[in-house]
C-alpha cells in the first residue's frame, strides 16, 4: 500500500519546539517533491512548506519562515519540519503529500487540487 504518514505531532507551550515526521511506505520518496500543509479548525488547508525531490530547493509560507525547516532524508525514505518557536497560531492538523513532481511546482502555484491523497495528519497545539 502506497501512503503517506504524518507523526512527531504534539503540546508544546509557546516559543518551543517540535519535529515533524513524513515517512513513505510503499513506495521510494527519492523521485518526489514533498509539500507540508496544516489545517486549523475553520479554516481552509494552507500549504506551509515544500522540498524538491533533490532538496536543493525548498519553499515557505511567510507566517513560518526563519521558523521551520523542512528537509528530508532519503536514505530514510523520510521528510521532516522542524518547526522551532512555536506559536498559538501555528494550532493544527498537519499533513505531507506530493503530486508526484520532482519539483514544487504545485506549491508555487497553489494548485492544491494536484494533491489527491491524504493521510491521517499530526495533530499540533501550540498552547501554554
Amino acid at each position: 500500500q502506497v501512503q503517506l504518514v504524518e507523526s512527531g505531532g504534539g503540546l508544546v507551550q509557546p516559543g518551543g519546539s517540535l519535529r515533524l515526521s513524513c515517512a513513505a511506505s510503499g513506495f521510494t520518496l527519492d523521485y518526489y517533491a514533498i509539500v507540508w500543509f496544516r489545517q486549523a479548525p475553520g479554516k481552509e488547508r494552507e500549504g506551509v512548506s515544500c522540498i524538491s525531490s533533490s532538496g536543493d530547493n525548498t519553499y515557505y509560507t511567510d507566517s513560518v519562515k526563519g521558523r521551520f525547516t523542512i528537509s528530508r532524508d532519503n536514505a530514510k525514505n523520510t521528510v521532516y519540519l522542524q518547526m522551532n518557536s512555536l506559536k498559538p497560531e501555528d494550532t493544527a492538523v498537519y499533513y505531507c503529500a506530493t503530486d508526484g513532481d520532482y519539483y514544487c511546482s504545485a506549491y508555487e502555484y497553489h494548485r492544491w487540487a494536484d494533491f489527491g491523497s491524504w493521510g491521517q495528519g499530526t495533530q499540533v497545539t501550540v498552547s501554554s
